[in-house]
């Protein structure tokens, strides 16, 4: 009898193990392949394109960024999967119905599909001008300081912008479709607020410091551009940042309140 149920013993053991090591990995069963965008259809999307009924200005495609004619919709970062517009902005995508040279067709988010063709009017360039922050460049260390009061009390700010190594690749393309690197480099803001001999607040500012509050995709393309001193009210000093993708004319403002307390608050601001 012990011998029977030994023998039952080992036959389970050996189909538990079989079945066990029949299983994938578990690194193997979560690896999901990422679907590749498309580069030639990307490269087919750059310009600026109309509605062939109406005319009116759709968005513009530059580099990987689309633009839109309005000052209210922010510019957005696109790719193009399968036969899909993936917009990042919304976490979206629209199929394509028809895309040649000068064709673009694609359904929204109600199934209608948009008919849009490419412009050659130079005139529709214009549609795109607003008054947007430009890049600074920086070479060397710039310095800038003043004296302000409040409530009867004198205090003294200070901004040093400082260019560093890091750099930022962004990829974008010429009029004629061609792929092309530029490489530019990141700046660093230091602030300082003193009251008379006493440093109320001192620190350096990365664009990494508004990782919460914009695009990582954007981040990862922009430089911390400029800081500005605006004013004092009674939430304490107020700076802006400018963080931009350099010649994409594409830019986020953020605003950095430094209480009387010595804490720093920030959020975005509209542009």
């Amino acid at each position: 009898m012990k011998r029977i149920l030994l023998f039952i013993s080992i036959i389970v053991s050996l189909a538990l193990w079989t079945a066990c090591s029949s299983k994938p990995e578990a690194s193997q069963r979560e690896e999901v392949p990422q679907e590749k965008e498309s580069k030639e259809a990307k490269a087919l999307l750059q310009g600026i394109w109309v509605d062939e009924e109406t005319e009116e200005v759709s968005f513009r495609a530059v580099g990987d960024t689309i633009f839109y004619p309005d000052t209210v919709s922010q510019p957005t970062y696109f790719k193009i999967v399968k036969d899909s517009l993936v917009l990042a902005a919304v976490g979206a995508s629209y199929p394509i119905v028809k895309q040649m040279e000068h064709v673009f067709w694609f359904k929204n988010q109600n199934g209608d599909v948009l008919k849009l063709r490419k412009s050659d009017d130079p005139i529709h360039v214009f549609a795109f001008v607003h008054d947007k922050p430009r890049v600074l460049t920086y070479t060397e260390v710039v310095k800038l300081d003043s004296v302000v009061y409040y409530n009867g009390e004198r205090y003294h700010w200070y901004i040093a912008i400082n260019p560093t190594k890091y750099k930022v690749h962004i990829t974008s393309y010429s009029n004629d479709g061609v792929e092309v690197d530029n490489v530019y480099y990141d700046n660093i803001m230091h602030i300082s607020v003193f009251s008379g001999a006493n440093k109320l607040f001192s620190t350096d500012v990365k664009k990494q410091l508004y990782a919460s509050q914009i695009p990582q995709h954007f981040l990862e393309q922009s430089v911390l551009s400029n800081m500005e001193f605006t004013g004092i009210d009674g939430k304490g000093f107020h700076f802006v940042a400018t963080i931009c993708i350099p010649d994409g004319a594409s830019c986020y403002k953020a605003e950095n309140v430094v209480s009387f307390s010595g804490e720093l608050t920030t959020s975005l601001l509209e542009y």
